[in-house]
């Protein structure tokens, strides 16, 4: 069997699931363009835990309606997909044999950053998904470790998707329709993350907080930029990034998405 890529995904607003728009069509044809992986496992940026790493082992993981004012129909998607207990164990044992610490949540569902991308990609939930956190205040370097531990996952027909947003800064959103255009800010961040992840390199992207144009305004926060970082490790060395979609949502939300192998 040929390795899995790594993929990570922007999944921006939560009306993703029912407003059209080019990254929604994108994601609705991507699970198609795939091999068709034995289990999935997400990386989201809504859901942290401290210290740690942690695996859900739910075996029927709930759908999480983390959000709030948006339209009655988006609290009525469910997306029923079984969870992988077998899965979060290989997980967190690869973890502990990289001497990094885990730990297991008996019944954490999928949130939105997992189950939006998935229900465009995967609609009839028949593949089984396993949710891993991301470290609160851990940085993109420990992050890149914690993807290089579940590399041997892409070997083992897993599909690794870290789900966040190239560019996340909710307090320019100001209700913008979808297509509004860019302003500089989201297009300079944009184009520097593109030119560091084809060229792999990989010391500017860990540092990027630093070096990036308008970084800490791109995102204020690190968590919808940290997924990607686990996308990125557990491709495993040498892996070479591949643009797979760029648009722009709301002005300020970059739905840019990254095939890494």
């Amino acid at each position: 069997m040929s390795p899995l890529p790594t993929i990570f995904v922007s999944h921006g607003s939560p009306m993703l699931a029912l407003q059209d728009s080019p990254a929604r069509r994108f994601l609705q044809g991507l699970g198609q363009s795939l091999p068709r992986p034995k289990a999935i496992v997400v990386i989201s940026a809504h859901w942290e835990t401290s210290g740690s790493p942690a695996v859900s082992l739910a075996a029927q993981p709930e759908t999480i309606h983390d959000f709030g004012g948006f339209p009655q129909a988006l609290f009525d998607i469910r997306y029923p997909a079984a969870g992988a207990p077998e899965l979060a164990e290989r997980a967190a044992s690869l973890f502990e044999a990289a001497g990094i610490a885990v730990g297991r949540n008996a019944q954490r569902g999928l949130d939105h950053g997992a189950w939006v991308p998935l229900s465009l990609m995967y609609p009839d939930a028949d593949v089984p998904v396993l949710q891993i956190s991301l470290v609160r205040g851990a940085d993109p370097s420990a992050h890149e470790k914690l993807g290089r531990a579940l590399s041997q996952l892409r070997h083992e027909g897993v599909l690794v998707i870290g789900s966040g947003s190239l560019t996340h800064n909710l307090s320019e959103f100001r209700g913008q329709q979808v297509d509004a255009p860019a302003p500089h800010w989201v297009l300079e961040f944009e184009l520097w993350m593109r030119e560091q992840l084809e060229a792999s390199d990989g010391a500017a992207l860990l540092d990027y907080r630093k070096r990036a144009p308008s970084a800490v305004k791109n995102h204020p926060t690190e968590e919808h930029l940290l997924p990607l970082f686990v996308a990125m490790g557990a491709a495993g060395a040498g892996a070479k990034a591949q643009l797979l979609h760029s648009s722009v949502e709301h002005g300020v939300l970059a739905m840019d998405a990254y095939a890494f192998n």
